[in-house]
């Protein structure tokens, strides 16, 4: 199945989407989705759109601003207010797209954008269900993960380098970069093991292995409870139990807060997506929890 590209207006920059139709009859549900740290919509999240495809419901997968095929400067900038702001424009997108029940609507999201998801069906009342794959939840326990890969000389370094960048952003200046991901070892935003070969298989052709260098200031800023606590509408979340990145106990304590229906898997983070052993188990999960909450949503 070949995707429509299609736009978005998300503030003032054009973002760019992939709108994959079933091919089942009548309205539709639809799924919202973007990728985690750094990711592009064209880095593992086909797969996972094809299997939803496949179950009679639309997906909408897009790439944030200033990343992948979307415009915005400056490039690799992350921030976590504006991919939530992201995240409220391309719902809003997806219930325009032909064929699509806006009142079937759901949003999916892995790692850095797990958390992203909960925030925003927090903040709706049209969202009639959420995933949250291996999400991260507490950026104090994951920045504290991170510090296993790194020696305090070096994160002090990288913490200087990340606030000199903030400031000449902030000043209309660009942002200086750092790898995404590295070997153990060597500098990168991820650097546990395994980090850099998992990235490097899933990347598509407009991924870059590049972050700006003030990530970790945005990272451990994520508190994801209150919204997990005000959330309405069905709420999935898959935890990896030997996760190095996102702590599997502090995922389980958020899902608690929210009421989640949880399922765990043997593995590490990176293993619940395509190409790995728990790709399959994870996704047939999501569907099966999509087709139950989502075909008892009223449109």
């Amino acid at each position: 199945m070949t995707p429509d590209e299609v736009s978005f207006r998300s503030g003032d920059v054009t973002c760019s989407a992939w709108h994959f139709a079933s091919d089942r009859q009548g309205t539709r549900p639809v799924v919202v989705m973007a990728h985690g740290f750094g990711g592009t919509k064209d880095s593992g999240l086909e797969p996972f759109a094809h299997r939803f495809a496949g179950a009679g419901i639309d997906v909408f997968a897009f790439d944030y601003r200033g990343f992948g095929a979307s415009e915005g400067e400056p490039r690799q900038s992350l921030s976590v207010r504006r991919q939530i702001e992201d995240y409220h424009a391309a719902i809003e997108a997806a219930k325009r797209l032909d064929g699509v029940d806006p009142g079937r609507m759901a949003l999916w999201g892995a790692s850095f954008s797990g958390g992203h998801v909960l925030r925003v069906a927090a903040e709706r009342d049209d969202v009639g269900a959420v995933i949250a794959l291996t999400p991260l939840t507490s950026g104090l326990a994951v920045s504290r993960a991170a510090m296993t890969s790194r020696s305090v000389v070096t994160s002090l370094r990288w913490t200087l380098t990340g606030i000199k960048s903030r400031v000449a952003v902030g000043r209309g200046g660009a942002p200086t970069m750092m790898p995404l991901v590295a070997p153990v070892g060597e500098p990168g935003a991820l650097a546990l093991d395994g980090a850099y070969e998992s990235y490097l298989s899933l990347a598509g052709p407009t991924w870059r292995n590049e972050i700006d260098s003030a990530i970790g200031m945005e990272v451990v800023g994520v508190r994801t409870t209150a919204a997990a606590k005000k959330l309405r509408c069905p709420l999935l979340v898959q935890i990896a139990d030997f996760d190095q990145y996102v702590p599997a106990g502090a995922v389980a304590v958020t899902a608690a807060h929210g009421r989640a229906q949880v399922h765990r898997y043997p593995c590490d983070h990176f293993d619940v997506w395509p190409g790995h052993d728990w790709f399959d188990k994870a996704a047939d999960d999501e569907v099966a929890f999509l087709e139950r909450t989502l075909r008892s949503v009223v449109g």
